[in-house]
């Protein structure tokens, strides 16, 4: 059972920043609900091993990450895969990822300078915005 969803979409999120994203990708989703138990995947260490439990694939290309689906790995959305949209935030600098439901529903997930933001409302649970006071991340502070 499950929501099940396909993500596309595209963002600039620097390799170097990818331990410390994967970091609190990790961190947000253990306290969710969700496919992903840090016991269970503690080999966890990148981005696309972390991605499989938010519903999506990820194939990275220098300092940008291309967001997809595998049907065969059965992308179900849960409170961990908005954790994760929403954890990475901090470490983004631009982009858009785009979210279709089984039911047609569609939303997506704009990023700019450590700021995620909403638009359309989240097929899975009617939300229309992400964990609501977890969305407004200060900008990161970059050299």
């Amino acid at each position: 059972m499950g929501y099940l969803v396909q993500p596309s979409g595209r963002l600039n999120l620097p390799g170097s920043d990818e331990v410390a994203a994967v970091a609190a990708v990790k961190a947000a989703m253990a306290v969710r609900d969700g496919w992903f138990t840090p016991d269970l995947f503690p080999s966890h260490d990148t981005l696309a091993d972390m991605a499989e439990a938010a519903g999506a694939s990820i194939i990275r290309d220098g300092d940008w990450v291309e967001f997809g689906y595998d049907d065969e790995g059965d992308p179900k959305w849960s409170d961990q895969a908005t954790a994760f949209y929403v954890a990475i935030a901090p470490f983004v600098r631009s982009g858009i990822v785009h979210i279709e439901g089984e039911d047609g529903a569609g939303w997506s997930y704009t990023y700019a300078d450590g700021q995620i933001t909403q638009r359309g409302w989240n097929g899975w649970d009617g939300s229309v915005e992400p964990f609501g006071e977890h969305v407004n991340f200060p900008p990161m502070d970059r050299p």
